[in-house]
């Protein structure tokens, strides 16, 4: 594996970018998008998770990319869009007018062939509720691929450490950096598969 970084640097970096009018998250997306593209199985149905917060609008970015890509894609927003920043609101508006649909709760027996896990990627800095365990759960149990979007949900980015049981990603494709706690030995390493990184043009400062 290459540099890892602290959350609060992949974030510095993020905001630096934003601030010169880069719009990251449909690059994101894209980039997600294209990769889950490369590793579906023919007539595969894809359950793209999206949590309450920017991680959840690169899921809906990916989510809409497959769709025009010709995938048969399905998004579960469990927390709703009320909520959701400005850059993941745009991204489930964008998802709507593309004519997508959301779930805010799973149909009983469905089983898909690929979950995009965007739930909490690095902002989870407290252990999973019941729901989300519930539903971290839910997508072990199947057993499918799953592609997790900067780090498995469940797992503290710095740390490495879980909070809570994890998804079992597959592949994690990291955005910008891929955070420290995805090296080190323990739960993080372990739940995050593959793992690689799309820096989406933007450089991470070298520390003084």
């Amino acid at each position: 594996m290459s540099s890892s970084y602290s959350v609060a640097r992949i974030r510095d970096a993020e905001r630096q970018a934003l601030a010169a009018g880069r719009r990251l998250m449909p690059l994101a997306g894209a980039a997600a998008a294209r990769y889950a593209a490369a590793r579906i199985r023919p007539g595969a149905v894809v359950l793209a998770l999206a949590g309450p917060g920017n991680n959840g609008g690169d899921a809906l970015e990916a989510a809409a990319g497959l769709r025009a890509l010709g995938h048969d894609v399905r998004v579960l927003l469990p927390s709703g869009a009320q909520r959701l920043p400005a850059d993941a609101a745009r991204a489930y508006a964008g998802w709507l007018a593309a004519g997508g649909a959301t779930w805010s709760e799973l149909e009983p027996g469905f089983v898909p062939g690929l979950v995009i896990d965007g739930l909490f990627g690095i902002g989870l800095n407290r252990p999973l509720g019941a729901g989300w365990q519930a539903l971290v759960d839910t997508v072990n149990a199947w057993n499918v691929p799953v592609l997790a979007l900067d780090v498995p949900s469940g797992i503290d980015a710095d740390t490495g450490e879980a909070l809570g049981r994890p998804i079992r990603a597959r592949w994690t494709l990291s955005f910008i950096g891929r955070a420290r706690g995805l090296e080190r030995p323990g739960p993080g390493r372990d739940a995050c598969g593959v793992s690689e990184v799309d820096t989406l043009g933007v450089a991470i400062a070298p520390q003084a």
